[in-house]
């Protein structure tokens, strides 16, 4: 049997690098510039740190978060990534802003009525998530305005060599 033609060329290894190169450069020139790429990366950074008492949950906040910001999807799920990769240090401040914050003694009627162990389950996460939301707020807050910096430099270097390149080619 012949083997049709489909018009894809089949998965080759060596392409991956050249997609995610591709894939780099559209980020960096996304429309709307480095602000809106860097307050994506914020908005993914900012989710991440309160992701894990919500059992995930939280990664659905990034959709909206994004479309009301107008910001960079794919610069929000990177910012998520590496969220991912920071979390178990910043858990441990998370937890400590959060015991900071929340009043020492809580009490409820659903809390005295629960065991003890998913008391103090719900005491845990609760000051995760309220310590993960500052600290994630803060945390996008720094990270917006280096990621910007780097990207608006990238794209002066860029159209500066672009410039030159086009200064030392002769015309013909």
């Amino acid at each position: 049997m012949a083997k049709q033609a489909t018009g894809k060329k089949p998965f080759q290894l060596r392409n991956v690098g050249r997609w995610f190169k591709y894939k780099y450069l559209q980020l960096t020139r996304a429309k709307g510039g480095p602000a809106i790429v860097a307050l994506g990366f914020s908005v993914g950074l900012f989710v991440e740190m309160f992701t894990l008492p919500t059992a995930g949950l939280a990664f659905f906040l990034i959709f909206p978060l994004v479309y009301v910001f107008r910001a960079s999807m794919a610069a929000a799920l990177i910012g998520f990534v590496f969220g991912k990769v920071i979390y178990i240090p910043m858990s441990f401040l998370n937890r400590q802003v959060g015991g900071w914050v929340l009043p020492r003694g809580i009490k409820g009627h659903l809390l005295s009525v629960l065991p003890d162990w998913l008391d103090t389950f719900i005491k845990f996460n609760l000051k995760l998530f309220v310590g993960g939301v500052i600290d994630g707020a803060v945390l996008g807050l720094i990270a917006f305005y280096p990621i910007k910096w780097l990207l608006e430099w990238y794209d002066v270097r860029r159209k500066e060599k672009r410039r030159r390149r086009k200064e030392e080619t002769p015309l013909s």
